[in-house]
């Protein structure tokens, strides 16, 4: 199964326009703890398979860790469980603060 992958910039892109896009953030809670990506919904990979339904397959969905490896394993989950338009933030939350969140679009957690 191949991931398809976004790039920081296209994210924020997306952001900026309003375009219907749900940010699934793979994370451990302690590292959400230090910020997320405004409006980013908190999913640990460990809890993926009870809490998936949470994730409309209908909308565009990104899938985002602290540098992109969970998060590519949670979109390889959700394809094999059905899921078509999951993408997988390059570079993950590393990238998305060098590139994109100079933007400040991290909440305050």
């Amino acid at each position: 199964m191949r991931v398809v992958e976004m790039l920081p910039a296209e994210l924020q892109k997306k952001l900026e326009q309003g375009e219907p896009i749900q940010i699934i953030d793979v994370r451990e809670p302690e590292e959400v703890a230090m910020g997320m990506i405004r409006g980013a919904r908190h999913i640990p990979l460990g809890e993926l398979p009870y809490r998936m339904k949470e994730i409309d397959p209908d909308t565009e969905a990104v899938l985002v860790c602290k540098i992109g490896y969970r998060s590519r394993i949670a979109c390889q989950y959700l394809m094999a469980q059905g899921y078509t338009n999951v993408k997988n933030l390059l570079g993950g939350m590393l990238a998305w603060s060098d590139e994109a969140g100079r933007k400040i679009r991290l909440t305050d957690k």
